[in-house]
């Protein structure tokens, strides 16, 4: 049941395929495994998925993609996952994982002025950068881990409640 909902909101992989922004990867689109629902696949793609879009870097999808393959993941939920940080979220996110590089390099976080500017943020990005690697890196792989335990949980949680209900029809026939 949860392995049709989520076959069913997922787009089809022939038009993935056919587009042509996604070109580079190409051959790996092909891959029958990278599309297949499994709670190893999907707790995976959680994973990576939520790893590469807590990493402040261009190409967070080309990364995420080469994570699913190295893992078996699902791909498409990994590649969506990276879009948790977009141009209205990515401040905000990086700004909490700078603050946790911060606390864990025991550095005193910058504050910030009345009006950010862009010339405030390139006079202090090089003092900043080293808080948010860290950080960013932390806040990755924890929240990585953890998506991919609760996300075993919850299936297995889910499949035990479709067992016990089926067992349950069956003493009342």
């Amino acid at each position: 049941m949860l392995r049709r909902f989520i076959q069913r909101h997922l787009p089809d992989p022939e038009t993935i395929r056919r587009r042509k922004s996604l070109r580079l990867i190409h051959p790996l689109l092909g891959n029958p495994a990278l599309w297949l629902v499994t709670r190893r696949s999907i707790a995976n793609g959680m994973s990576v998925g939520l790893f590469c879009a807590l990493l402040p870097i261009p190409g967070q999808m080309l990364v995420a993609a080469l994570g699913v393959l190295w893992l078996r993941g699902h791909l498409p939920l990994a590649l969506a996952l990276v879009w948790l940080t977009n141009p209205l979220t990515m401040p905000v996110v990086f700004y909490v994982t700078y603050r946790a590089g911060a606390w864990i390099l025991h550095t005193p976080p910058r504050a910030l002025p009345d009006e950010v500017s862009v010339s405030w943020f390139a006079n202090q990005v090089v003092d900043m950068m080293p808080a948010l690697i860290v950080g960013s890196l932390a806040c990755a792989l924890v929240i990585g881990i953890v998506a991919n335990i609760l996300t075993r949980l919850c299936w297995r949680w889910h499949i035990l409640r479709v067992w016990r209900k089926r067992r349950q029809r069956r003493r009342q026939r």
